[in-house]
């Protein structure tokens, strides 16, 4: 493979990641080479999926930020919906 291919591929493969070191016990590392090993994929393949996999289950929901952003400040909004928009959308031409 070219050089220039290579470093195409290095970059594609690390688009949107964040690099980060962790710190291992020898007996845990090696599990996670033979895992890796017998499973065909690189070990560090193997370290995102399981935070993945961690994070999905014990942190929260990230919402998105618009959230909240047309909050009326009403709490009987729902409840007087027609009347607050009443004569709106009547089929008048524009």
């Amino acid at each position: 493979m070219g050089r220039k291919l290579l470093s195409i591929l290095y970059m594609v493969t690390i688009y949107g990641m964040e690099k980060t070191t962790v710190y291992l016990n020898k007996g845990d590392y090696r599990r996670l080479k033979a895992l890796a090993k017998e499973a065909g994929r690189p070990v560090a393949e193997l370290i995102r999926e399981a935070v993945a996999e961690y994070a999905a289950r014990h942190g929260a929901a990230v919402r998105p930020s618009s959230i909240g952003v047309g909050r009326s400040g009403r709490g009987d909004l729902s409840e007087c919906a027609e009347d607050l928009l009443g004569g709106m959308g009547g089929g008048e031409d524009r």
